[in-house]
């Protein structure tokens, strides 16, 4: 809750003041041990804004804007550090959806739905060069390089049919060998859905809902649904998406998800 964390900073400055810590800029050396710590914050920071876990805005603009300048800011101060370019190209190439994300009413427009003329050319671009130099100080096996060159994917097809889904599977694949998570394994039972079909997908996702550490992660029955949808098994697909509404705690994507857990139920069997 916000009081608490208001709390929290409170003593920390108290903290702070009392043992006379003293503000200043680290030194690149300093800088290069907490790297990968201060990479994930601003991630995270970025991930929220892209799409937020709770409330009544699925995209926040602001804070959006405020990841992207602390990760342009670092890649200033840490320029022959491929995972820092590898951060800011990931999010340049997603923040350059931003306006085809949300319809006129605020409603989350999924990935393959959009109009891709109303993505941002200027931060693609700005992706794809900082993307360039990742690969460039030998980061092309980054974990946010490999992120960064899977939304270049996207970016580059100038329709949703155009999408190169092998090549994205292969990323996604050495993404997962990188850094195994239950996420990336959902993640990338997406893309081998898109590759190779929903029932390839659902294989991987099946075996995922077991994993205890999504057993509250709305996504989980949200694309399992997706896929049963595709796959003509209407009445499973509309419980998990019913499941995954009451798993939501930001309201437009709740409503999305009953929409479509309405759309399966009206859909003939």
């Amino acid at each position: 809750p916000e009081p608490k964390i208001a709390q929290r900073i409170v003593r920390a400055k108290r903290t702070l003041t009392a043992t006379h810590v003293p503000f200043e800029l680290p030194q690149i050396a300093e800088l290069s041990s907490c790297m990968a710590s201060v990479l994930e914050v601003i991630y995270v920071i970025f991930n929220e804004a892209y799409s937020a876990t709770a409330g009544n805005d699925w995209l926040r603009p602001a804070l959006c804007e405020e990841a992207l300048r602390l990760g342009r800011i670092l890649a200033e101060l840490a320029q022959k550090e491929p995972q820092v370019h590898g951060l800011v190209a990931v999010m340049e190439i997603q923040a350059s959806r931003s306006r085809a994300r949300i319809g006129p009413t605020g409603e989350p427009i999924l990935l393959l739905d959009q109009d891709r003329a109303r993505w941002d050319l200027l931060l693609i671009r700005r992706g794809l060069t900082a993307l360039a130099r990742a690969e460039k100080l030998g980061g092309a096996l980054g974990s946010f390089a490999l992120q960064a060159a899977i939304a270049a994917g996207h970016a580059r097809a100038r329709t949703a049919v155009e999408t190169d889904w092998p090549r994205i599977t292969a990323l996604c694949d050495a993404l997962a060998q990188l850094i195994p998570s239950p996420v990336v394994e959902l993640n990338r039972a997406v893309a081998i859905s898109m590759a190779f079909g929903p029932a390839a997908g659902l294989e991987l996702v099946d075996v995922l809902t077991s994993e205890p550490s999504l057993k509250s992660y709305h996504l989980l029955p949200s694309i399992r649904g997706d896929l049963l949808a595709k796959l003509g098994r209407f009445d499973e697909a509309q419980a998990e998406f019913k499941r995954a509404a009451s798993l939501t705690r930001n309201t437009r994507e709740k409503a999305l998800l009953i929409e479509r857990a309405a759309a399966c139920e009206a859909t003939p069997q």
